[in-house]
């Protein structure tokens, strides 16, 4: 667990303006878990991030400090399942929290902000490699993926993420006993649309299970680069 986070100034980074088109987003993942102390000042951070139609900030809370003394109540076992397979494919051992992973590539110890913003302002400047689309219908969602510069003989996995745009903690016991804490863009549930081999567009059908907000990720298989990502409308 990363213990010592130095809190920075976060709104004037996050609030300003994109000149970059909302059909574009940045995906940013936060680990992060109400067991954990350092988390808070992230958690603040991921709220700024769910403001911005440049961003999809996705906060992921992980299980792995529910023994110290409190048990995550949005915890999900898969969330840590995910960050363990980001920690391999980047050649380390070690998972933390609060831990941001960005278009899944690069990560940053979670309220960096200044160092965030510089490798969220890179990926913006980065000529696309794919576009997805997704409409919806009730709870059937369309997805609608086609290649633009992507290489050759990869593969990739795509998914429908529902989360919750707000959820609120009434922290007893573990190391933030007696705060009062809300959390911004909470992962529900994840749902498989399909594989993609990239070399054409394709479409694809999802039925969500709630009427929570959803965003839809292309992923190389295996946890790598997230080529594409839209909000579903």
């Amino acid at each position: 667990m990363i213990r010592t986070v130095t809190a920075t100034a976060l709104v004037s980074l996050f609030l300003a303006s994109s000149s970059m088109a909302e059909s574009d987003p940045v995906v940013v993942e936060l680990f992060t878990s109400q067991g954990c102390s350092s988390c808070p000042p992230a958690d603040k951070l991921m709220h700024e991030l769910a403001k911005r139609d440049d961003v999809i900030g996705l906060a992921l809370h992980v299980d792995y400090w529910d023994y110290i003394g409190w048990e995550d109540e949005y915890a999900n076992p898969d969330h840590t399942t995910r960050q363990r397979a980001y920690a391999r494919g980047g050649g380390r051992s070690m998972i933390y929290t609060p831990q941001m992973v960005i278009n899944g590539q690069q990560d940053v110890v979670g309220a960096k902000a200044d160092e965030l913003s510089r490798i969220i302002d890179a990926h913006l400047k980065a000529a696309p490699e794919a576009s997805v689309t997704a409409t919806r219908a009730a709870n059937d969602v369309t997805v609608d993926v086609t290649p633009i510069e992507l290489p050759e003989g990869a593969t990739y996995e795509i998914r429908v993420v529902e989360y919750s745009p707000m959820r609120h903690a009434s922290i007893r016991r573990g190391e933030l006993a007696g705060h009062e804490l809300d959390y911004a863009n909470v992962v529900e549930s994840w749902h498989w649309a399909g594989s993609w081999d990239g070399n054409q567009a394709q479409q694809y059908s999802v039925a969500l299970t709630s009427d929570l907000p959803a965003v839809v990720l292309v992923q190389e298989a295996g946890h790598g680069p997230i080529v594409a990502a839209a909000r579903v409308k």
